[in-house]
This record gives structure tokens, sequence and C-alpha cells, in this order.
């Protein structure tokens, strides 16, 4: 196993991410504890030292299991993570009921790293409130010795990103971003890995596969991958080219069976980073993939000019993209939620004044129907 340095300790480069364990006939509340169990072993002999978890993952069973499977190995031979809920507003004034009750699941009187959960543009505002004393209770617990490492995650935009680094960026230790080839570009995790560099920030990777999608790849993309790394699997283009990151510390995969645990692990085996020519090659295969499923929006603005209900086209078409191109997930209807309900897709009027000014020819009405059936809003 590889490992990382990390301020005075070392870490896995390989965590595993508790969000996809194995589960009984498809319920993902049900975990398979028998499964989960001889995966957790597996990693713990096979060098894994980092274990993620979360309030919400499994509806709320994944710290339970947690705690009940690495309670069973020394405190010290493990980094175990959680993070504040902070996804769910709903949660804000109870940072210290939560807190106090995570650390019962996990069966721990520590957390090795604590997380402010997904950082985005619906819950900025409420983590930024003093009111909630979200921040001041998380350092109190990290004075107390029972947050040892203190960071974020973040789905939201850079503007987002910025907000929170502003306010709190001097006091984060690490940032956990959904980084990988196709969304280098494609969500902007490259100005995002740039931005946390400012701070000197190390990046922790979430979705370095996009939920198993990058195990595979359309035959054309194989065969030229293939060319360049014979002896490579696909899959294992997407660790390589994590390898290949200076900021990179940890990556998490959501491993859900015993087969891609090992596969995972094997090729964390060695460090085999990308070289230049190879990683630029990557994402330029990437980017054309992208390409062929998404409208080829601009961002020129044209439209919003012309546009009567005054809707944001150029933002709600990224989000199209993405929910269409990556087949469907939460990311574009948790962005679409945040936004007022007067700047959403339904409100398009179908006019047809934005596509007389598309230099692109864009069928811009029939996208707004077509997402906003999609993501029911």
């Amino acid at each position: 196993m590889i490992y990382r340095d990390f301020q005075d300790i070392k870490i896995s480069g390989l965590g595993l991410g508790m969000m996809r364990l194995p589960v009984i006939d498809g319920d993902d509340a049900r975990i398979d504890e028998e499964k989960t169990a001889e995966m957790i072993d597996y990693a713990m002999k096979n060098g894994i030292n980092y274990y993620d978890t979360a309030w919400g993952y499994h509806s709320g069973n994944s710290e339970f299991t947690a705690g009940k499977f690495l309670s069973r190995y020394p405190r010290e031979s493990y980094y175990l993570a959680s993070k504040f809920p902070g996804y769910d507003n709903s949660n804000m004034p109870k940072v210290k009921e939560i807190f106090e009750e995570q650390l019962k699941k996990c069966q721990t009187d520590y957390f090795d790293f604590y997380l402010f959960h997904n950082v985005y543009e619906g819950n900025i505002d409420d983590y930024l409130n003093p009111e909630f004393h979200i921040f001041d209770y998380l350092m109190e617990q990290k004075k107390n010795g029972r947050i040892k490492h203190l960071g974020f995650s973040a789905h939201g935009d850079l503007n987002v990103m910025q907000r929170f680094l502003d306010a709190y960026g001097e006091h984060m230790e690490f940032c956990q971003l959904q980084l990988n080839y196709m969304d280098w570009h494609f969500q902007n995790s490259k100005e995002k890995v740039e931005l946390v560099r400012k701070y000197n920030i190390p990046v922790w990777v979430m979705e370095p596969v996009r939920g198993g999608k990058l195990a595979d790849a359309p035959e054309d993309m194989k065969t030229e991958l293939l060319k360049m790394r014979p002896e490579e699997s696909i899959v294992s283009w997407a660790f390589r080219f994590l390898q290949a990151i200076p900021d990179v510390t940890v990556v998490l995969s959501g491993m859900s069976d015993m087969q891609q645990l090992k596969e995972n692990i094997s090729i964390w085996n060695e460090d085999k980073p990308l070289d230049s020519t190879e990683f630029d090659r990557l994402v330029t295969l990437a980017d054309e993939e992208t390409k062929k499923g998404g409208l080829p929006c601009t961002a020129c603005h044209y439209c919003t000019s012309h546009c009567p209900q005054s809707l944001p086209i150029p933002e709600l078409i990224a989000h199209y993209n993405e929910h269409r191109i990556t087949g469907g997930g939460f990311l574009a209807p948790m962005a679409v939620a945040s936004m007022p309900e007067e700047k959403r897709p339904a409100n398009c009027i179908g006019c047809g004044s934005c596509e007389q000014v598309c230099p692109q020819q864009i069928e811009i009405s029939k996208a707004m129907k077509d997402f906003s059936e999609m993501i029911n809003m």
C-alpha cells in the first residue's frame, strides 16, 4: 500500500469510503454486515488505515457499522473520519447533539478527521451564520482533542468555496473534492484544486471513479488507453490520474464488494502516476466524451438579456448537461433546489426569445422543459 504524509502521520493513499457498502436485497438501509466485516478485515490486513463514514450514509447506519467493526481493532491502528451533516439545513442548530451521537455510534472518543459536510449553494449562508455556532463548537472539540483534524467537503461552485475559505480557510486542514478525469474540466475540479492550493490545503478525493462509471469506457477510448498502457486496467487509469496530482493525499473509494476492494488495493500497491502526455490525453478524451452528450453552451449570456423570466440560462444548461451526461445523480437536483423557485427551469414559458440570439442555436426552451421533467422541479 502506498502511504502519503500528512503533517506527522502517514495515511494510506486509498481510503475505504463507507457510503456504498454491500447491502441486502438492494436496500441501502440494510448493510450486509457479514460481507462488510470481511471487507474491513481485508482492508486492515492489506494496509488501508483511513475509513470515511457520515451521519446520512446508508440511512444513518454507516456510522453504526463503522463503530461495530472498526472497534475490534486498536484505536491507534486506523484513522476514522465523519462529518457534520449540513447538507440538511434542519441540522444546523443541532451540532452538539449530532456530534455526541456520532461518537456513540462510532464507538470512539474522538474523530481523527471531521468535516463540514457538502459546502454548496444551499447551505453556505447557514454554515457561515454565527447563530448556529457550528464553527465555534467544532473548533472547541478540536481544542479538547475530540477532533484531531478539521476540514470540509464541497460540491459547490468556486464562489461558494471562496466564501467558505474567506471565513474559515486558515483553520481548514484538508478539503474533500469530487475529483476525477471526467470532472477535471466538466465540474471545474482543476480550478477547485488550484483554489485550495492557495491556502496550502491538501486534497482528499471523493468519487474517483464517479460512482463506478469510470470503471468502463467507450471502445474507442479503451483502445487508445490500452495502447499507451497495455498492462493497466481501465479503472486503474482513474487512480493513476489522481496519483499524478501532487495536491492529492487520500483517495476515497466506495467499494461495494470484495472484488472491487482487492482490485483497488492491487492498484494502490504501486505509485505509477500518469506522465504529462498521458494526463493531457486522458483529459482530452474525457472532454470529448462529455461534449457528446451535452448542449454546446459557451455561457455568452446573450440569452439572459432576452429572457422575460430572467432565468440564469447558462447555469441551468450546465446543470442540465451534468445530469444528462452522467445519467442522473444528486448534484444537479441539489444545485437547482438551492435556487429561488422563480429561477428554476420550470419557469421557462417557451417564448423562444433566448433562442433567437443564441450563437450556438440551442433549443433552450426544449432543454428547460426536459430538465424540469428530469428533476421534477
